[in-house]
């Protein structure tokens, strides 16, 4: 039996914490930081009051590895967010089933490669017979999430009234009105018009960039989930946010579970699986998941997420390989980052001329981190 939430002071304070993990030092969080008992105490009595109003959102564009709009909250209302995860992701997380991957502790893109490693590995009785393994996503889906179904499936297990609430007003948030526009209007053009926010039907659409909408889009998408397990009986299926892999001994198979997950999709959801990212392959023919590509006996990094890493380091020669503390700093956490992604796989040659276009790093500076003579 859920234990019901309860908004406390303690409560608000545990989610600034836990808020202030992933927003360190963020311009917004030191501007609350600075008076921070008084404004977690109005901010606990304005959730109390019921008078608790959403502010203005922060919207921008990256540009790698693809063009998409970011739409930031502010500070005060991501704390809110963590408000409502920390109150029902537990009651959430126990009705996921094991190979939902995304935004899930314990697990992520290294658990879901484990994971779909082996289902290819047991499906082929470890590569040794064919298989069959079908990929395929949902079509613009964050834009497509049609709010009140969310909210409904939401509330079937929130019964508290406070939070009830709270949740209602945070998924049915329009961030567009009175949004700082913090990229020029030119990269807005470059989004393609169905994949932006600022396009999306009145009650459709969640907004990249929040925690609630990660966590959201889990609980909506577990509806496929609960389907694709239970009702097609598919023993080999995993999913990553919307990227969907699924492993038959047949092809007819998956091809027959592709059009009943579409239809399902269609009638319960609002969504539909995007028709030019359907997949259906061997499975020796190499499998493509969260970065990854699986084939027998071996796992490699996939070439545009180890392009990343290479773009970083060409753009810290343009500058003259500075070795001041800051770039060290930033260079190392994201060379540690691909390196820990390359221990997971056949990465040992990808690896070594990494650490070799960087040797100069280290071998040039002293503690001071100034750049210094070798002494040989």
């Amino acid at each position: 039996m859920t234990t019901e939430a309860r908004l406390t002071l303690e409560v608000v304070f545990d989610a600034y914490f836990d808020c202030r993990r992933t927003k360190r030092n963020s311009i917004n969080q030191l501007r609350f930081e600075a008076d921070l008992e008084s404004n977690l105490v109005a901010l606990y009595r304005d959730l109390a009051s019921g008078n608790y109003k959403i502010g203005r959102s922060i919207a921008f564009i990256v540009t790698y590895p693809k063009v998409r709009e970011v739409w930031a909250a502010d500070f005060r209302d991501r704390v809110v967010h963590h408000v409502i995860y920390n109150a029902i992701a537990g009651r959430f997380y126990s009705r996921f089933i094991r190979d939902s991957y995304a935004c899930i502790p314990g697990r992520g893109t290294h658990d879901g490669l484990r994971r779909v490693s082996g289902f290819a590995r047991s499906i082929t009785r470890n590569w040794t017979r064919p298989a069959f393994f079908l990929k395929a996503d949902v079509a613009n889906f964050f834009n497509a999430i049609d709010r009140g179904i969310l909210i409904g499936l939401i509330e079937s297990h929130v019964q508290e009234p406070w939070l009830r609430s709270l949740i209602r007003q945070v998924a049915l948030h329009d961030p567009r009105p009175g949004a700082a526009m913090r990229s020029p209007p030119a990269l807005f053009a470059r989004v393609p018009r169905h994949k932006s926010l600022l396009h999306a039907p009145a009650g459709k659409g969640l907004p990249i960039g929040n925690l609630t909408s990660q966590f959201f889009a889990n609980v909506y998408l577990n509806e496929m989930d609960q389907h694709v397990k239970h009702c097609l009986k598919a023993r080999h299926y995993g999913r990553y946010v919307d990227d969907m892999v699924l492993f038959h001994e047949d092809p007819d198979v998956l091809n027959t579970w592709y059009m009943q997950m579409d239809e399902f999709l269609k009638s319960r959801l609002g969504l539909h699986l995007h028709p030019r990212k359907k997949h259906l392959n061997r499975a020796d023919t190499g499998i493509d998941f969260t970065g990854f590509i699986i084939k027998p006996g071996r796992i490699y990094l996939r070439r545009t997420s180890l392009s990343g890493c290479k773009r970083k380091i060409r753009a810290w020669e343009r500058k003259g390989s500075p070795v001041d503390a800051a770039t060290l700093t930033a260079l190392s956490q994201s060379l540690n980052s691909y390196l820990g992604m390359l221990r997971q796989v056949n990465g040992y040659k990808a690896r070594k001329s990494l650490c070799q276009r960087v040797e100069s790093l280290f071998l040039l500076a002293d503690d001071d981190c100034t750049k210094t003579k070798p002494s040989f």
